[in-house]
């Protein structure tokens, strides 16, 4: 009985540092991006998962719109924004 408990021990601690070490850090870092979406607000400058940078101009439940040049907007999915810049950095 106590051998069969011996050689599942390594199997157990194996668990337990992967958690420790993949699995929380992911999940806290899904926790930040989504309240970064919640906190999006008209006029943030942000940068798209496809590298574009942009500013807020209107606010959607699923999708927001960017303005990406002087008179050129795109909608895009609140999800796709994986940055929030601080502002003026766009010139």
């Amino acid at each position: 009985m106590q051998s069969s408990l011996m050689s599942m021990l390594p199997l157990v601690l194996m668990f337990v540092v992967l958690y420790f070490v993949m699995i929380r850090p992911q999940m806290k870092k899904q926790k930040e991006h989504r309240a970064m979406i919640e906190a999006l607000a008209k006029g943030d400058e942000v940068v798209t998962a496809g590298g574009l940078l942009g500013k807020v101009t209107k606010l959607g439940d699923g999708y927001i719109s960017a303005e990406i040049a002087n008179g050129v907007e795109i909608q895009l999915q609140r999800s796709a924004v994986v940055q929030v810049l601080p502002k003026g950095t766009i010139k």
